[in-house]
């Protein structure tokens, strides 16, 4: 365990601890964590962790892992009450491409694993191309390519 000086600084390695650690879990509450690993794994094809169990799903992914977890688990935890509802909930999840064709080859990938086509791959005001789909609990998830997006080795989007 850390213990902080009452002078913020950290006892163990006498800095004072940042948010610059990469965000390395993304997890969502899901209405059946079952049938959204199907979906996640079998729809769209992305590696299961061995850590995973019935109660919480991680999927691997380049740079972060995304975990899948009960709603109503996940919103006890975080002690907020549980505001289900439609519409917009202020927040997107995106995947960049090299290619508008890796875009549209994800979007109907997405749409014959049951994800909901929000608004197909368009040229978007911005530069780049990109389309929306919502998973099977209403998560919407942006799938991007941009003309000035460049990528690591290991397919990670690299901003400067």
């Amino acid at each position: 365990m850390i213990e902080f000086a009452t002078t913020n600084m950290c006892s163990i390695s006498g800095r004072i601890p940042t948010m610059t650690a990469p965000i390395s879990i993304v997890t969502l509450g899901v209405e059946d964590v079952a049938r959204s690993r199907r979906f996640y794994e079998e729809g769209m094809g992305w590696p299961v962790s061995s850590d995973s169990g019935e109660e919480i799903v991680f999927l691997n992914l380049p740079g972060t892992v995304l975990a899948l977890y009960s709603y109503d688990d996940l919103a006890e935890e975080t002690g907020l009450p549980m505001t289900r509802g439609l519409g917009f909930g202020g927040i997107t999840l995106a995947q960049n491409f090299r290619t508008k064709e890796e875009v549209d080859h994800v979007m109907e990938t997405a749409r014959s694993a049951g994800a909901l086509i929000l608004t197909p791959p368009v040229d978007r005001h911005w530069g780049g191309y990109s389309g929306y789909f919502a998973d099977l609990d209403g998560y919407p998830w942006e799938i991007a390519w941009g003309p000035d997006f460049s990528y690591n080795e290991d397919g990670t989007l690299s901003m400067s």
